[in-house]
């Protein structure tokens, strides 16, 4: 095996969101990640936004494109921290090269042609490489789709980055702290997800809010009515 599917079968084995697929040409029916981020009408980044507001039962549009895009965030995150952690790299996730597959359910499936050159230190090369060549035009493509703050979407990567991280455990930690030290990710969570609209939805760990907005607060955090979400994002508000 070379060093690219050695390390990709390593961070693979952290979870579903690291996982990718690698090796030869892109598996039929994959398309370019590049497509992922159309802002044209009827785009599948607009479809899968419909279907995941059937399929979190909400009428808003904002809430189910907040949704999506926080999974999006969390699975490009998953695969670049967890390739840099574990083996010091960083895997080629250039929009026109990777490949992705949107399927109705789960996480995105990707497709990944192996690794990028490393030409600064780890953090320029994951800034470069999710911020702006995927993380920027993924929130361009969604607010094209329904008007969603920026600044929720950029709270969203952040929290997708602390997450995985967590995933990762302490090995994860320094690299981590250093891209929430950087705007736009620069890490006091001051947005909310919206995961409190979806019916029997509630708040996450690293929510704004102390409790769900319209309902009796009936003691400190860990009283919050609904449901509360211990999981980091990468797990715990993937669409299933």
């Amino acid at each position: 095996m070379t060093r690219a599917e050695e390390l990709f079968e390593r961070v693979g084995r952290v979870g579903p969101y690291f996982a990718v697929r690698y090796g030869g040409p892109a598996p039929a029916g994959f398309r370019p990640l590049r497509e992922l981020y159309s802002t044209e009408p009827g785009s599948p980044l607009a479809v899968k936004i419909a279907a995941a507001a059937v399929q979190l039962r909400t009428a808003e549009p904002r809430v189910a494109a907040s949704i999506v895009h926080l999974g999006l965030a969390a699975r490009l995150w998953s695969v670049a921290l967890g390739t840099a952690v574990l083996g010091g790299a960083v895997p080629d996730l250039d929009p026109d090269r990777a490949h992705h597959l949107l399927p109705p359910t789960g996480p995105l499936e990707l497709w990944l042609p192996g690794l990028a050159p490393v030409g600064a230190d780890l953090a320029t090369e994951l800034r470069r490489t999710v911020l702006d060549a995927n993380l920027a035009p993924l929130a361009a493509a969604v607010r094209a789709v329904t008007p969603v703050s920026a600044r929720l979407l950029d709270g969203n990567a952040a929290s997708a980055l602390a997450g995985t991280a967590r995933m990762l455990g302490r090995s994860a930690e320094p690299l981590a702290r250093e891209l929430l030290g950087r705007s736009p990710l620069h890490f006091r969570r001051d947005s909310c997800c919206l995961y409190y609209r979806v019916p029997g939805g509630g708040l996450c760990g690293d929510c704004v809010l102390s409790h769900v907005p319209g309902k009796v607060h009936p003691g400190a955090r860990g009283g919050t009515p609904g449901r509360r979400l211990g999981e980091n994002c990468a797990t715990g508000r993937q669409l299933r």
